[in-house]
């Protein structure tokens, strides 16, 4: 079995501090997207029990 500084010594860049981009970076920023808020459920649910209270009206 290979010594474990053996091992982590491997495909590392040969510089003392190396300072590699991030693929995913961290933070957040203006970039980010918006979120919409929960309007969509809510008009949902809104129309759904609209459309039980006229059924009930109407077959009464």
């Amino acid at each position: 079995m290979a010594d474990g500084g053996d091992f982590y010594s491997r495909d590392r860049p040969r510089e003392p501090d190396p300072q590699l981009a991030e693929d995913r970076p961290r933070g957040g920023g203006p970039e980010d997207p918006h979120r919409r808020g929960n309007w969509p459920v809510w008009a949902i649910i809104l129309a759904v029990v609209l459309v039980f209270v006229v059924l009930t009206v109407i077959l009464g």
